[in-house]
């Protein structure tokens, strides 16, 4: 899985962008985005020039393409699939080429390319946020009301069920004892 991308200059290894698509499990993700941006220093001083390629680091390769005097780069799981990883950087660079290709040249700090989300966006996400846990609010307590009836169903059904079971347990002797009774009675009047 893709855990950090960033897009750098290659001219002069000024970032460009940055993503953590994954990155909050990540331990040491600092240390990470450290060995990334040496990358960048060692592509800007021009001691690779390997323009696609794979390093591995720990339990992470990390994956770069340059084109145009921008390197892609980004950092993955060792098990996630090297094509996939380099169909990401290839889908990336025709992304950010399209948005902001007669920018790269001219941009002066770093990270220029990074968008804010507007406070228009932020609230909406929010707002939807919160009817969603309201539905799951309304599911619990109907839910709530449902097991209530069904408990007080089981009670009633219980104590029917409790009284059945004690009719059968004494009809039987209470037959006998009112026969009984009953005999003795009769015997009386007859003698």
């Amino acid at each position: 899985m893709v855990k950090v991308t960033m897009i750098a200059r290659v001219t002069d290894g000024l970032p460009l962008a940055e993503g953590l698509d994954d990155g909050r499990d990540v331990q040491d993700v600092d240390y990470y985005k450290q060995q990334m941006k040496a990358l960048f220093k060692n592509l800007w001083k021009g001691q690779i020039d390997v323009s696609r390629m794979s390093v591995e680091s720990g339990p992470y390769v990390f994956h770069y393409i340059i084109e145009g005097r921008v390197c892609y780069l980004t950092m993955c799981d060792r098990a996630y699939p090297k094509k996939l990883a380099f169909q990401y950087l290839e889908d990336l660079k025709n992304e950010f080429e399209r948005v902001n290709g007669n920018q790269i040249e001219t941009a002066a700090r770093p990270y220029a390319f990074i968008k804010f989300e507007n406070e228009e966006v932020i609230m909406t996400r929010n707002v939807q946020e919160v009817l969603g846990v309201g539905e799951k609010l309304d599911q619990v307590s109907q839910m709530s009301s449902r097991l209530t009836s069904e408990s007080r169903i089981y009670a009633d059904k219980a104590k029917d069920l409790n009284r059945q079971a004690l009719i059968r347990k004494w009809a039987p002797v209470a037959i006998v004892i009112g026969v009984v009774v009953l005999l003795f009675l009769v015997k009386k009047k007859i003698y």
